[in-house]
């Protein structure tokens, strides 16, 4: 009877190839805290410095996705880099992730299933509020839309399951709960997520160098604001 694989861990990590010039690196078995740090750990550790031939790495919950150029590198010389600079990486220590603060109204015209999410849980509008807004959310990894941030860490106690049926179109700055996660729509877009506020700020600007304001690896914080605070930040925005 063959044996099963181990699990995959920093030190001894999943390899899949994609395509002619992908390679998937799987680092944790777990949507968890310890997964987070192990793929802000390795995605630092394979970019510090830059490996000749890899043009892009794109985290994941629990994976890292390399693109490189077959011409420059081929994949069995890519693994045996990355096994490399990844047996080292249990010794890294990295600073706390850098903290994004996301100013947010909330209910109302900003937030219509508040009311919803608050009558799931048993508590008042006010009190789901208080509790989205005093978590510390690992942002996992971007995906879904441009710059959609999907995000760990949300309250048991507020825990809701998705829309049954989903919105054509929910507004870009809203923040959704879906089941135990949040996190915010960067542009309009369909999506089943209970929507519990907005914020006036903007996650994806193509024009820009940097097009997204939130990253993989780092954390968010939530502030709630004023309908008037929105439409004051929302027209320094634009």
């Amino acid at each position: 009877m063959s044996q099963a694989s181990p699990r995959p861990t920093p030190a001894s990590p999943w390899f899949h190839p994609l395509g002619d010039c992908g390679l998937l690196v799987t680092l944790w078995d777990a949507i968890d805290e310890n997964g987070f740090q192990a793929v802000r750990k390795c995605h630092y550790a394979l970019t510090h410095p830059a490996i000749e031939g890899v043009q892009e790495i794109i985290p994941g919950y629990v994976t890292l996705t390399l693109l490189y150029d077959p011409i420059r590198l081929a994949y069995a010389q890519l693994v045996d880099g990355v096994k490399e600079r990844l047996s080292q990486v249990e010794r890294a220590t990295l600073p706390p992730p850098q903290v994004i603060t996301i100013p947010v109204a909330y209910g109302g015209e900003f937030g219509p299933d508040l009311e919803f999410v608050a009558a799931h849980n048993h508590l008042s509008p006010e009190e789901v509020v208080t509790i989205h807004a005093s978590g510390h959310y690992p942002v996992y990894m971007l995906g879904f839309t441009p710059g959609f941030p999907y995000l760990g860490g949300l309250s048991e106690k507020i825990w809701t399951p998705r829309l049954k049926s989903p919105r054509t179109r929910v507004p870009a700055g809203s923040v959704g709960i879906a089941n135990n996660q949040t996190g915010i729509y960067p542009v309009d877009s369909p999506g089943g997520w209970q929507i519990i506020g907005r914020t006036p700020l903007t996650l994806f600007n193509p024009l820009s160098d940097q097009p997204f304001l939130i990253q993989p690896g780092q954390c968010v914080s939530f502030e709630p604001i004023t309908p008037d605070a929105f439409y004051r930040l929302k027209g320094e925005e634009t």
